[in-house]
């Protein structure tokens, strides 16, 4: 049923408890039997005909189709993409900070596992709530160039790295996404790098002048993991059939 299928992701992420940009959970209605879960990062019209084509019911994603602050009259695009959800009746839940925040199967925890970490905590407080983590590897830590090779191999992509930090990385704090306003939080703790999804300009010159590595390994690159382990999930526990669709997108 599609309603347990939620309350087990509800009581998982608890949403409640983050101040975010939209609503999470169950955005569009659907069928009240689910055997077909899609999951992918973005909430579009190609992800929703690839959906439609697997024979999904429901269609899981981080970033969902509404946003506080959007319009609220519909555009042609909002139109066709919940036309597609409602003509093959699939159902639309999105999870966006609390999946980011998870300690087992966020994006950041995931992201610091993925890259060797041997341990974690969290990090970088957003409305009050830590959205990102802080890890270490282990002994004497790893090169700068080990932490964008493993970032380049973890990700598929090839990230954008300021490497001006310490000669050894033992700390690095991660904030997957849009997060590099957080580099602030890391060098704050003292972290010999900091991982992000997407730069922004101000961030070479803070990041050399600190004395700190900033890798950027794609805001769509670093927002894989937790969507689909929730997918996996999913298919664990309830039995129904899971599939990624990659939709990739550069930046």
């Amino acid at each position: 049923m599609l309603a347990n299928l939620l309350a087990y992701l509800d009581e998982l992420l608890e949403p409640e408890a983050f101040g975010d940009y939209g609503p999470n959970g169950l955005q569009v209605p659907g069928p009240e039997r689910v055997r077909t879960v899609v999951t992918g990062v973005s909430a579009g019209a190609e992800l929703f005909e690839r959906a439609a084509e697997l024979g999904a019911d429901l269609v899981l994603v981080h970033h969902g189709i509404f946003w506080n602050g959007a319009p609220l009259a519909l555009t042609a695009a909002a139109k066709r993409r919940l036309q597609l959800l409602f003509e093959h009746d699939i159902a639309l839940a999105a999870y966006h900070l609390p999946l980011d925040a998870h300690p087992e199967v966020g994006n950041n925890a995931l992201l610091a596992a993925g890259l060797g970490c041997v341990g974690h905590e969290p990090f970088a407080l957003h409305r009050g709530r830590p959205i990102g983590v802080a890890a270490r590897f282990d002994g004497d830590g790893i090169t700068a160039s080990e932490l964008v090779d493993r970032a380049r191999r973890l990700t598929g992509r090839e990230p954008l790295a300021f490497l001006a930090g310490p000669e050894r990385v033992r700390t690095i704090g991660i904030v997957s996404g849009g997060g590099c306003d957080h580099l602030a939080d890391a060098l704050g703790a003292g972290h010999d790098a900091f991982l992000t999804g997407e730069p922004s300009e101000r961030v070479m010159l803070q990041a050399q002048e600190e004395g700190i590595h900033f890798v950027a390994a794609g805001h769509y690159a670093t927002e894989t993991f937790g969507v689909r382990r929730l997918g996996e999930l999913l298919a664990e526990r309830f039995g129904v059939r899971h599939v990624f669709v990659d939709v990739p997108n550069p930046i």
